[in-house]
């Protein structure tokens, strides 16, 4: 879906992205599995997808929507698209907006986010989603370039504590010092906390689990019905 900046931008105005992903190991970690799961979402009225890896993006590269693309990768910290290559391969499979680390942690690659960004736009008409853990990452990433910030790190880094649903001070914090939209993402787990999250100054919210991933929503239902409380979050961000 070929679109420019200002019409990706204005498409998610408001509305909702669906993270569509899988972990490895798992019955639903096929590309053709998470493309269904991707139109089935934009069927009930999602604006934007969110597609970790190369396969995933490419099968799912007819949608009439923005897709976000990104491809996770390694075992150090910065995992999320962590290095040029990456960002240039999701560029290429199809995504609209290429998501990757936009902490201030050191790149794997050795480039700043701000050479990265200005790298990738050299080779690619896209937009540029800063995936931050905290409102000094949600500067430097404006700072850099992004065009969108997102919250999926918070909780995730040493900078904030991990909240039990989305990190709601995190967006009005960041609301106030920056002017690039906010992607509320993270522990969004219901209706109501998407709600809260536009409230608290998202541009568009983002949910993962709560809607795409049976294997955590079942341990939900489980563990209320054995009484043993609710089991709502991953250690990685979907």
């Amino acid at each position: 879906m070929a679109r420019n900046a200002e019409s990706v931008l204005e498409h998610l105005r408001g509305g909702l992205i669906v993270s569509c992903q899988a972990y490895p190991g798992e019955p639903m970690r096929h590309p053709e599995t998470m493309a269904q799961i991707a139109r089935a979402a934009v069927v009930g009225g999602a604006v934007g997808v969110r597609l970790q890896g190369i396969a995933d993006i490419r099968a799912a590269a007819d949608l009439e929507v923005p897709i976000v693309g990104l491809w996770k990768d390694g075992d150090a910290d910065v995992f999320i698209t962590p290095t040029l290559e990456h960002a240039a391969a999701v560029a290429e499979a199809g995504a609209n907006i290429v998501a990757l680390d936009g902490t201030r942690r050191p790149r794997p690659d050795g480039l700043s986010l701000a050479e990265t960004v200005a790298r990738l736009r050299e080779r690619h008409d896209v937009l540029v989603m800063a995936d931050c853990g905290s409102v000094d990452d949600a500067i430097a990433a404006e700072a850099a370039g992004a065009d969108l910030i997102g919250t999926t790190l918070a909780g995730y880094t040493p900078d904030r504590p991990k909240t039990a649903g989305p990190d709601l001070a995190l967006i009005e914090q960041i609301a106030s010092v920056c002017e690039r939209p906010i992607v509320a993402e993270g522990r969004i787990h219901t209706p109501q906390d998407a709600a809260a999250a536009r409230t608290a100054g998202a541009y568009a919210v983002c949910v993962g689990t709560a809607i795409t991933h049976p294997a955590t929503i079942t341990t939900w239902f489980v563990a209320a019905i054995n009484g043993t409380g609710t089991d709502s979050d991953r250690k990685d961000e979907h």
